[in-house]
């Protein structure tokens, strides 16, 4: 059964001020989704992104939201204004899409659900932009030119501000976070897929408190 979802008490950019990455999580079984959300807060991640990519996304987003208040759950891989709804409906509390379209920014405004819409190029910044969206998730970033990129946007670009997601490792998330348009990062090496199928969430815990270290080294 959904949960209704809570208003959101935040805007876009407070994603980005709990901490200086946001899990990209993909859940292929249900019942791992308490443990790990419990594992990645236990390391001090709260923001918490999960994927649509398998059918156990939508049930996990559900089961974090009833039973982990403390835990900012959103929905990743949002690709049309349904993707938005089901996610809301199941409690997400901010969607993130990999690309951009009007049609899904207009889904999540109905849906008083915050979004950071995915841009690859200068004409999807530009769409977002005229549709009032200026935190946006550059993916995949280490395909699309990565830091390069983010430097030659800094100037026509300079009210933007970026979550770069894509190829991004534990090694590489300082010199990202140095950049002054780059409010965090979205990485997949806070939850291996070996280690959540052995349900080694010390592992987990220990990746998370790692990652509060990174905007100190930037």
């Amino acid at each position: 059964m959904a949960v209704n979802a809570p208003t959101p008490a935040l805007n876009p950019l407070d994603i980005a001020s709990y901490g200086p990455v946001i899990p990209v999580i993909v859940i292929d079984r249900v019942e791992d989704a308490i443990p790990l959300a419990e594992a990645l807060l236990a390391g001090g991640v709260k923001v918490l992104e999960v994927t649509l990519r398998t059918p156990a996304g939508l049930p996990a987003i559900e089961a974090i939201a009833r039973q982990l208040p403390e835990a900012v759950v959103g929905v990743g891989t949002v690709l049309n204004a349904e993707d938005a709804r089901r996610a809301s409906e199941a409690g997400a509390r901010f969607a993130v899409s990999p690309g951009y379209t009007s049609a899904v920014g207009s889904a999540c405004k109905g849906l008083n659900l915050p979004l950071l819409p995915g841009v690859a190029t200068s004409s999807e910044i530009m769409q977002a932009l005229a549709d009032g969206f200026q935190f946006l998730k550059l993916f995949p970033a280490e395909a699309v030119g990565g830091i390069p990129l983010l430097k030659s946007w800094a100037s026509p670009f300079g009210q933007v501000s970026f979550c770069p997601t894509g190829g991004i490792t534990n090694a590489t998330a300082p010199n990202y976070l140095a950049l002054p348009n780059v409010r965090c990062v979205g990485g997949s090496w806070l939850t291996p897929a070996d280690a959540v199928r052995s349900g080694d969430w010390a592992r987990i815990t220990q990746l998370a408190q790692a990652t509060q270290a990174l905007r100190q080294a930037s």
